[in-house]
This record gives structure tokens, C-alpha cells and sequence, in this order.
């Protein structure tokens, strides 16, 4: 999962690039970059958080009024830092592309690039391999001055080779800013407009900073090319054959924030639902909680709305520290173990002698579950009771989410009250899957619910899906992943 960020108008680019990765860096916290054109490429990139990687001296060498921005966590590969994105390639015209997603079918393209086009690839990055292909087909085109129709011919072919998610930005130098967007629309992408720019994002939070009141969602299928002279280029690339738009589910779970809208949902709206959702569930266990408590941030909302479902009192028992990273991504089990200690603490006197529910978004390997149920515990928590707004996690991710390996999920193997025990919780109550499409909003052809259900919106063959644990394996050998 990353986030990225397009922009192309009459101030320079950065002063918007800048502040909308802000805005995004809860997608991603091992990489950010940059890239922007005037006269040149100006590139400049690197591991670790916005702030870390920027700093003014090199922000003000990034000149241009067209650009585009990442901020990244791996999803293929080792994830150093030749993996950090923009790319940049300069044939023909130059471009410079960034991207959200991941290729199911990554490594035969690489290999397909490499081997039949004699080209050197420097990463083990997807976004390099979308835009070696884009760079092959337009190259294709033989002509002097590029026409938006046939740069839209050139992406067909492109579509045609990729499988999996991506939404995509991308420079072309001296033509315009061009973007695009899976025929599923696993990846979120929106577009907001003024008089004076464009703007593409991976949410509409980064367009609500930059002050965009016209925002609209990237189609599934879409591609939007707007040239130096703000004229604004659409096409349909490819049409979903089977009508099923697929828009990541757990984008309203856990990783998109809840100020954004994605794909006309709210994403709080959606959390509220769930909750509801949730709390209805938790009515079958006839639990008599004396307070509902949010994991925070995720879990607010819902443990808002179970609450008043339940007709229980609604506490902020846990404090976040917001210094610490998010722990789901944390690059190693022991630094995600300790780092909930460090980032949660809990207010005793909500907690002391009660019976406590705590609401949370999702449990995938168990130990961060396990850790707060523990912490609640050891300050005089009554009996703790674990509530999910999201069903078991059954299913590698094949899509960029970081649950890429069977042995992942603590669901897989065991049974809900195996679960239970394993986390030492009084009680744990899931949301159904129906629970789940019901409160983010649209029926079951709307989302893709593949790491929960098990049926991917994309043919994944399943030599691909070995292939990729088996990678994923590898790289967390190597210490680059958990």
C-alpha cells in the first residue's frame, strides 16, 4: 500500500507535492519521493518518513509546475532504497512515473522486459516495470508530437500485460501529467480541479489540504492525460468484463483515513456502519460490557456506534502515542511487539474493575491483539472482551497490502475460540462477511473482500500465488520484512 500524488498547474508543483504526502504518509513510512520538470527532471528520493527525506535546501531545487509524488511501503522485493519511487526513463520524451498497487504477474514481466526488450532494470520495484512497458508502446508509436488518442492506443497494450492492482501518475516531459487507474479499481485514485491546476491522489484528503472543492473518483478502467495547456484528455481503456468493480474493502478498514471519501463512500460513514454492524453481533453474545473502548485511530467509530447499540458507555481508554509508527506495518515481529507498549497507554481509571469491550479494525497475526488485551489486564481490567468490525483474515493479499503468506493469518489454521485463547480474551466476537459489505455500503460486486472470502477480482493462477509467498518468504529471510 502507498500513496501518491499528481499535480500539474501554474504554481510550482512541489508547494502542493509537499503537504499532500503529508497528508498521505499513513500509506506508507519506508520511502517517499518526488519528481517535478522544468527544463529537466528534478528528482529527489529516499527511505524513510516526508520529513526525513525532504528538507528545504532540496525542495527548493525541485522546479516545475507538473510533478508527481509517492510515499511507499513495500510490497515486492527486499524494499531498499533503490526501490523508492519516482522513476525516471528517457525514452521517449522522458518520463517519470509512481505508482500504487502490485503486479500479481511482476516477475514474468520483469523477465519479459529484461530478456526481450534488452533492458536494465535497477529495482525490484513494479512501478519500473509499468513504466518500461508505457515507455516500449509509446516508443512504438514513431511519431514527433504526442496525441493524447494515441498515447491511450499505447496503454491498451499496456493494460493488457499487467495483472493486479495499480493507479498510477506519471510526468511526461514537456507534454502534460498523465494518470490511470486498474480495470477493477483496486487502487483508489481521485482528480480534483480549479481554474488554476489539476490534481490526482491516492484520497481525497490530500485534495481537501490543497483546497480542491471539485473532486471527482479516477474510473476503474480510466485514463486521464491533461497537457501543458490544462486541456483535460479522458478514455475508458478497458471496460470490466464482468461489470465488478472491486475497490479494496479493507481501504475502509483500516488504511484510507477517515476524513476521505473513496469511490463516493465515506470513510467514517463506513466505520459507523460497521459498528452498527459489529454491535448487532454483539448482541447474540449477551455480554453486559461496563464500557466500550476504541483501539485508536481506527477503531473510533465503530466503538462509538457499538455502544449505542449495546446501550454501554463509550470511553477513550487508551491513549495513542502519534510519534510511533503505525504497527501493521512495522518492519520486524519484535519491533511491532514492543511498539505497542510504546504507543498505547491506557487511561486506569476507565479500565480498573470494569468489564471492558474493546473495538477494534482487524486482527491478522494475533500478537498486537494479544499485547493490548494484556495491558488492559495488567491495570485492573475486570474481564476483556475483543470485538471486530472485520470478519477472520483468511487470505494472502495479492493486491499490495501487506498479508502476502498463508502462515500470516492466525485465522487460518485455528478455530474463533482458538483465537480467543490465543489472545486471552474473555470473549471475541467477529463481523460477518454479509456484516461487512452491508456496513461499508454497496453490495458484494462493489469491493474486493479476497483476503477475507478467498475469491480474487483478478485471474490469479495459482503458480503466481506460490510464487509470490515464496518470494515473500525469501525477503523476510533476508530481514527486510517480518
Amino acid at each position: 500500500m502507498c500513496g501518491i500524488i499528481g499535480y500539474i498547474g501554474k504554481r510550482e508543483a512541489i508547494e502542493n507535492i509537499y503537504p499532500a504526502l503529508l497528508a498521505l504518509q499513513h500509506r506508507g513510512q519506508d520511502a517517499a519521493g518526488a519528481a517535478t520538470f522544468e527544463n529537466g527532471f528534478h528528482l529527489k528520493k529516499g527511505d524513510g518518513l516526508v520529513v526525513t527525506v525532504f528538507n528545504p535546501k532540496n525542495l527548493e531545487r525541485l522546479k516545475g509546475t507538473v510533478g508527481i509524488g509517492h510515499v511507499r511501503y513495500p510490497t515486492v522485493g527486499a524494499g531498499g532504497a533503490e526501490d523508492a519511487q519516482p522513476f525516471i526513463i528517457t525514452t521517449p520524451y522522458g518520463i517519470a512515473l509512481c505508482h500504487n498497487g502490485n503486479l500479481v504477474n511482476y516477475f514474468d514481466l520483469r523477465k519479459e522486459v529484461i530478456e526481450n526488450n534488452l533492458r536494465y532494470l535497477n529495482s525490484n520495484c513494479d512501478a519500473e516495470v509499468i513504466l518500461n512497458f508505457l515507455s516500449i508502446e509509446m516508443t512504438k508509436m514513431k511519431v514527433t508530437y504526442l496525441v493524447p488518442e494515441k498515447l491511450f492506443r499505447a496503454l491498451t497494450k499496456v493494460y493488457k500485460k499487467l495483472i493486479g492492482s495499480y493507479a498510477v501518475v506519471s510526468v511526461i516531459a514537456n507534454k502534460g501529467l498523465l494518470a490511470f487507474r486498474d480495470p477493477q479499481g483496486i487502487k483508489p485514485l481521485v482528480l480534483g480541479r480549479n481554474k488554476q491546476s489539476y490534481c490526482f491522489a491516492s484520497e481525497s484528503v490530500a485534495l481537501d489540504l490543497l483546497g480542491y472543492e471539485r473532486i471527482e473518483d479516477v474510473k476503474p478502467g480510466e485514463a486521464i492525460f491533461i497537457d501543458h495547456k490544462f486541456k483535460c484528455y479522458r478514455k475508458q481503456i478497458e471496460i470490466n468484463r464482468v461489470n465488478r468493480k472491486a475497490t479494496c474493502i479493507f481501504e475502509y478498514v483500516y488504511f484510507a483515513r477517515p476524513d476521505s471519501i473513496i469511490d463516493g463512500i465515506g470513510v467514517y460513514e463506513a466505520r459507523l456502519r460497521l459498528g452498527e454492524e459489529l454491535g448487532k453481533e454483539c448482541l447474540k453474545y449477551n455480554i453486559n460490557p461496563d464500557v466500550v473502548v476504541p483501539v485508536p485511530d481506527t477503531g473510533r467509530g465503530a466503538a462509538q456506534m457499538v455502544a449505542e447499540i449495546i446501550g454501554a458507555k463509550h470511553r477513550e481508554g487508551l491513549i495513542k502515542n502519534r510519534y510511533i509508527y503505525r504497527t501493521f506495518i512495522m518492519p520486524t515481529q519484535s519491533e511491532r511487539i514492543e511498539a505497542v507498549r510504546l504507543k498505547l497507554n491506557p487511561i486506569k481509571p476507565e479500565v480498573r474493575g470494569k468489564k471492558v469491550l474493546l473495538v477494534d479494525d482487524s486482527i491478522v497475526r494475533g500478537n498486537t491483539s494479544k499485547q493490548i488485551i494484556a495491558l488492559m489486564r495488567s491495570v485492573g481490567a475486570r474481564e476483556v472482551y475483543y470485538g471486530l468490525y472485520s470478519p477472520p483474515l483468511r487470505f494472502p493479499c495479492v493486491y499490495g497490502i501487506d498479508m502476502q503468506t498463508r502462515g500470516e493469518f492466525i485465522a487460518r489454521k485455528k478455530s474463533i475460540e482458538q483465537i480467543r485463547k490465543s489472545i486471552n480474551a474473555d470473549v471475541l466476537i467477529y463481523q460477518t462477511v454479509p456484516g461487512l459489505i452491508r456496513g461499508v455500503g454497496l453490495d458484494e460486486r462493489g469491493f474486493c473482500t479476497a483476503c477475507f472470502t478467498g475469491s480474487y477480482p483478478t485471474k490469479i493462477p495459482q503458480v503466481l500465488l506460490k510464487r509470490i509467498e515464496k518470494d515473500r518468504v525469501r525477503s523476510r529471510d533476508s530481514k527486510f520484512y517480518n
